[in-house]
């Protein structure tokens, strides 16, 4: 909303700078994006909130503006020359037919108007706001929407049949050109503004009129309507019909319904003052949706508690007032000044539909009083704090991926689905966003691939290449009816394991050094088991997945090049994805079983092997195989060196293994490790083929 600096003079003096008054307002929660001083002076750029659509005029920021220097509203009394040998109400008629849609329309006649150009002042106030002179009386109805905060339209009162007008809900299929000169197939529950017997659609209730019935230079006869539309449907409709418009911003968010016939007497009042002719007597106001004010009471014993700081009594009341809460003392101790028992009854205004509550009239009174007087405190809990079950598991998760280089990302859940569908399992159902706030962001995340895979491509846009970020967080999925969250960890990494340094050459990412950051959180469950294979969406030959005490767990990968041209990302990607839930257990069981021994105080001494394994035999199978035996002194496993190549047999390579034996009870001698050397040879050999290679 921009707030023209000279029009808003019009309704309230004040006297601060446009920079004072920019402060103020964003220190009483009106959010000020910019302020720029043009030919017209200066204009303040206000993002309103969508909770306060009466701050969608001047007039509304203006009783903002009251209220916070403490100086009077300039009340809005039009007062248009009627001619008294015709009525409005003879001249024109109509019917609501579907109340939930518009609970209120009023209609006003004018005839003998001369369409011309609008004069400068007006053009240049309505520049100032960023909308387009059309001519005299559009311009006067998109002046009074600027001034007041409500959308109005004008109709060629000789094109409407029958000079009746009809709302409707629309019908299936229904189409209509809108002022912009696009046809549009409505769908039902779209509010329709329609003539003569309802047949003929004349406009979208609350969002755009029609082009058959649009005022031009030729139109005499002006039909002015001014109504109210539920906010909800208008919601509903422009987001269907992908049109947002000035008016849908204004009716989407809650226009206030009594400004409706206030509105219309002041457009009827510019139009006669731009276009001449005759405002025909009276209104035609149709008004099913009226509604009794509400009362809400306001304590101070609530205002102390909330706020932790009392306000006087004077400043509650004036501010309140000037908000238009009309606050009346209702307490026994009313005479009494700051009591403990203060208590005022408010009405809420029509402008302010979301004030509803007690604790809403105290974020009145603390905004405009000033929330900078209020002492910072911290409430008083009313249960102790507790850290959730998990906190420790994944504090050292946490703690161990930063460790390793990687850095913490947060992303939002909503997705387009033909992303999620990229990195989707096949069996997983989406689960789809009924109101999604684009195309783009349609479905929640099936999987934490598809949004790490975003901040990557993101971050290599802007010339970050060497990456490695996580993420902790959930998919989404539906399984039937029932929706399904699984707390879940994503790593993605690219560009550089070791940069260039003084005395290091760079070193690429690759699959080895994410398997290896994956195994150092598996050290915190007592380690991982790997399988050849993973996802379509993984290098057929760089992937893995990996299992915890026999529960599959996750997958780790270079993303597969088909994708990544799709996604037009040129680096390598290397992703990795785990459940969290059975990590969080398993670290916590390896906790709470840990137990502490002394240092051996005998020697451990090391033997290598040097292996000729067949093609597609792992590292991980000489492990179990090793294990296997029961050597109690075998204190750690490790491969040395592999090599493919010269003196090597086709469909072989070779692997040194180095074996490390301790025993905690006496020192080794030489005939045990030889006896073990000769079984771990034997048991290798039976169970994987293997041979010593010769030296």
């Amino acid at each position: 909303m921009k707030i023209v600096y000279n029009w808003l003079k019009d309704f309230v003096d004040v006297k601060a700078t446009p920079d004072e008054l920019a402060s103020r307002l964003a220190l009483s929660g009106t959010n000020i994006g910019s302020i720029e001083n043009g030919p017209h002076g200066a204009v303040i750029d206000a993002e309103v909130s969508s909770n306060r659509p009466d701050c969608l005029g001047h007039y509304g920021i203006a009783r903002e503006v009251s209220a916070i220097f403490n100086v009077p509203l300039k009340p809005v009394t039009p007062r248009p020359k009627e001619i008294s040998g015709a009525k409005a109400t003879e001249a024109a008629s109509v019917e609501i037919q579907s109340p939930e849609l518009c609970g209120r329309f009023t209609a006003r006649v004018i005839r003998g108007a001369k369409i011309q150009p609008s004069p400068q002042w007006l053009k240049d106030r309505l520049e100032a706001s960023g909308v387009a002179s059309i001519n005299n009386v559009v311009d006067a109805t998109n002046y009074v929407m600027l001034e007041l905060g409500h959308a109005l339209h004008a109709f060629d009162y000789d094109k409407v049949r029958d000079h009746r007008i009809v709302v409707r809900a629309a019908k299936p299929k229904e189409k209509i050109r809108t002022l912009d000169g696009i046809e549009r197939t409505l769908e039902p529950g779209i509010c329709m503004i329609c003539d003569g017997d309802g047949s003929r659609p004349v406009g979208i209730g609350g969002i755009m009129g029609g082009a058959e019935t649009e005022i031009s230079f030729s139109t005499k006869n002006i039909l002015l309507e001014c109504a109210w539309f539920d906010p909800i449907a208008i919601r509903r409709a422009a987001r269907t019909l992908k049109l947002h418009t000035e008016a849908s911003t204004r009716f989407g968010r809650g226009a206030d319904p009594e400004m409706a016939e206030l509105a219309s007497r002041r457009c009827a009042e510019l139009i006669l003052q731009l276009a001449g002719g005759e405002l025909l007597a009276g209104v035609v106001d149709v008004y099913p949706g009226k509604r009794a004010p509400k009362k809400i009471i306001l304590t101070r014993r609530e205002l102390l508690r909330v706020m932790g700081a009392d306000v006087p009594d004077k400043q509650i009341e004036a501010s309140l007032s000037a908000l238009g809460f009309a606050p009346v003392r209702v307490d026994q101790n009313r005479g009494a000044e700051g009591s403990l028992l203060a208590a005022w009854e408010c009405t809420q205004p029509s402008w302010r539909a979301e004030v509803e509550r007690e604790i809403d009239l105290i974020e009145e009174v603390a905004r405009i009083y000033g929330l900078d007087k209020f002492p910072p405190r911290l409430p008083a809990a009313r249960i102790g704090a507790a850290r959730l079950p998990h906190y420790e598991a994944e504090a050292r998760l946490r703690e161990r991926l930063i460790g390793l280089g990687y850095r913490e990302i947060i992303t939002i859940p909503h997705v387009a689905e033909d992303r999620d569908a990229l990195f989707r399992p096949p069996d997983a159902q989406p689960a789809r966003l009924a109101n999604p706030l684009s195309e783009e962001a349609n479905v929640l995340k099936s999987t934490g691939i598809v949004t790490m895979a975003a901040a990557l491509e993101w971050n290599l846009n802007r010339g970050q290449r060497n990456l490695r970020l996580f993420e902790i967080g959930r998919h989404y999925r539906l399984r039937g009816a029932e929706s399904v969250e699984t707390p879940i960890l994503t790593l993605g990494a690219t560009g550089q394991a070791r940069e260039k340094g003084l005395y290091d050459l760079p070193r690429d990412y690759s699959f080895a050094d994410l398997k290896g950051d994956v195994d150092a959180l598996g050290v915190l469950a007592n380690s991982f088991t790997w399988n050849e294979s993973g996802p379509a969406w993984l290098h057929p030959a760089r992937r893995g997945t990996f299992a915890l005490n026999h529960e599959s767990l996750g997958e780790a990968g270079e993303l597969t090049r088909r994708i990544a041209d799709q996604l037009k990302l040129r680096q390598e990607i290397f992703l990795a994805e785990l459940r969290l839930a059975p990590l969080y257990s398993a670290i916590r069981e390896a906790k709470e079983s840990r137990k502490y021994e002394p240092i051996p105080r005998f020697p451990a001494v090391e033997r290598d092997f040097s292996l000729l394994l067949a093609d597609g035999t792992h590292f991980s199978d000489v492990v179990a195989a090793i294990r296997a035996i029961g050597i109690r002194e075998v204190a750690n496993i490790e491969a040395v060196d592999l090599f493919r190549g010269k003196n090597v047999p086709a469909g072989q390579y070779s692997l040194l293994v180095r074996v490390t034996f301790q025993s905690r009870e006496t020192t080794l001698t030489e005939a045990q490790l030889s006896d073990f050397s000769a079984r771990i040879i034997a048991a290798l050999e039976k169970q994987l083929s293997a041979h010593l290679r010769a030296s």
